[in-house]
């Protein structure tokens, strides 16, 4: 983004009048303001879709004293923070608590969730969150990287690896409460050996940074005082603990979805350290939805679909600064991004039946081996080209190593798949030979296209 959005009029009040007056007297008008409205249209929005600068600073006076009628005020002091239920926030918090807290069933049938689901999923969050940072890496080279368990050959796959490993942190940590201490955890987790040692954990301790286009110099955001940093985190801390999941929510409840996108743009705004705020944001995001029950984000990877927007992300943070602090926008955006996600992972479920049923095939032909050895089977059949390490099966199938080895080494001694010595360690690789070769070709073949696609 080179160019930043024109900031609302200050003054807007003084065009009330003559704009309730356009709004009662003329249909189009009238018609026109509550459409801006449901879409939630930002000042400059209307400039192409009202040429008359009073008349569109009359319509702009209509849709914020309507928005303000229906606003609900965060409970956050150290900011007055707003944000306004509209019919889309309502229907995607419906899509949300109807999906991503209970069973996933699709052409009627309960969906097996396997851990490796959720550890491809944050190899994708890691890896897409990195890039959002600047990381110089390929989708494919870095998951590759977190597969097979090498070391990271560079600062932008070093981001990576911070990011998968935060996110299984938070995991751990999703039911403990939120402190200064865990923040600064998760950012330590986060920027370890990629920034400078002494900002790594810390907050900042100078005013020397602000949030702009590296290549133009457009400044987009100027943070707090470095020195009221204490006070914001104090009442972030606050603001995320209260209301927990048995609490009863009293007159200032917030859906958890709504407070975790909340978290997500206070830590943004604040920018607490001098790198690694947008990752650190939106981990907390991620860690507050799972505190709160909504397990399946587990196998979701958001910030894939941040990634494919950049800029209408820079946007919603700019949009709600600069309009009163009116969080709306930001979170239309990512709920937006939330559906966005739950399409693809509905996708990616659709996927993984076929190869439930793929795997199911197989164990019919081999009866001696486990449901997981099929799997294994399945996956190196369907990537014959490639060569498995026992670390990288462990990881995958969530196991440790001495049963990812006894797995490999039943399907060598079956015949399936081959044992090779590179360098220190073993490495297997499918066997083509295999007396099930005939059978497992046709799988192969129905199956391997969905190893070519983006995954959570």
């Amino acid at each position: 983004m080179t160019q930043l959005p024109e900031k609302p009029p200050s003054d807007w009040t003084q065009d009330i009048t003559d704009g309730q007056k356009n709004y009662f007297t003329d249909d189009q008008f009238k018609e026109d303001v509550t459409e801006y409205n449901r879409r939630y249209l930002f000042w400059d929005e209307l400039k192409y879709r009202i040429p008359n600068a009073d008349q569109r600073k009359g319509a702009w006076a209509v849709m914020k004293l309507y928005r303000s009628m229906r606003q609900e005020h965060v409970s956050y002091p150290p900011l007055s923070l707003t944000y306004t239920i509209i019919a889309e926030i309502v229907k995607s918090l419906h899509m949300i608590d109807s999906y991503l807290t209970g069973n996933i069933r699709i052409h009627n049938k309960t969906i097996r969730l396997e851990k490796s689901y959720i550890i491809n999923s944050f190899m994708e969050e890691a890896i897409a969150s990195s890039i959002l940072e600047g990381a110089a890496t390929t989708r494919s080279i870095a998951k590759e990287m977190l597969r097979k368990g090498r070391k990271p050959r560079n600062s932008s796959e070093q981001m990576v690896l911070n990011n998968y490993e935060a996110m299984n942190f938070i995991l751990e940590h999703r039911d403990d409460p939120l402190t200064p201490a865990l923040i600064l955890e998760i950012h330590r987790l986060i920027t370890k050996g990629t920034i400078d040692r002494n900002a790594v954990g810390q907050f900042r301790t100078d005013n020397d940074i602000v949030v702009a286009n590296p290549a133009t110099g457009v400044v987009y955001h100027t943070p707090p005082d470095f020195q009221e940093i204490g006070m914001f985190i104090e009442g972030l801390c606050t603001f995320a603990n209260q209301g927990g999941r048995d609490e009863d929510p009293g007159e200032d409840y917030i859906h958890p979805v709504i407070k975790g996108i909340i978290l997500h743009f206070l830590i943004g705004y604040v920018h607490p350290f001098n790198d690694g705020n947008g990752r650190t944001a939106r981990s907390l995001f991620y860690w507050y939805v799972l505190s709160r029950g909504y397990w399946l984000f587990e196998y979701m990877p958001i910030s894939r679909i941040i990634l494919r927007s950049k800029k209408k992300y820079s946007l919603a943070y700019l949009h709600t600064e600069y309009d009163e602090m009116d969080l709306t926008y930001f979170l239309l955006y990512n709920l937006s991004c939330i559906n966005d996600a739950k399409k693809d992972l509905m996708q990616y479920l659709e996927e993984k039946q076929a190869e439930q049923i793929a795997t199911k095939s197989i164990i019919r032909k081999i009866p001696d081996i486990s449901q997981r050895e099929g799997d294994i089977l399945r996956t190196m059949m369907e990537q014959s080209d490639d060569y498995f390490t026992i670390r990288e099966i462990m990881q995958q199938y969530n196991t440790v190593y001495e049963t990812a080895r006894t797995d490999l080494l039943h399907l060598a001694d079956l015949g399936y798949i081959l044992r090779e010595k590179r360098g220190r360690e073993f490495v297997f690789i499918f066997n083509e030979k295999s007396g099930q070769w005939n059978h497992n070709q046709k799988l192969k073949k129905a199956t391997a296209p969905h190893s070519e696609k983006e995954t959570p």
